[in-house]
């Protein structure tokens, strides 16, 4: 997984917005099948990490250390959220140039 937290520096001025508004830009021009396939990909990556996961903890710590996580690094998870924006958008990019 690729991090793009140089990028993120003055994020209104990359690519003309944040990497959150530049993927629904991007997003916005692919066909519904293409949306349902590429979010569907997402979620498999979800459920094979969650899965994976679950194999150390049950699923009810799961979440709250899931959530504990998030509340105790919102930095680290705002900046890799940016990088994953940016991941998914480039290969929306790459949908669209085939």
């Amino acid at each position: 997984m690729a991090s793009y937290e140089a990028l993120f520096e003055d994020e209104d001025d990359i690519f003309g917005g944040t990497p959150e508004s530049k993927y629904w830009d991007i997003h916005k021009q692919l066909s519904a099948d293409l949306v349902r396939f590429e979010f569907d990909e997402i979620i498999a990556k979800m459920a094979a990490m969650e899965q994976m996961l679950m194999e150390h903890y049950n699923e009810d710590d799961l979440d709250k250390l899931v959530d504990r996580y998030i509340a105790s690094n919102p930095q680290i998870i705002d900046n890799r959220k940016k990088s994953l924006y940016m991941e998914y958008a480039g290969r929306l990019i790459y949908k669209l140039a085939d």
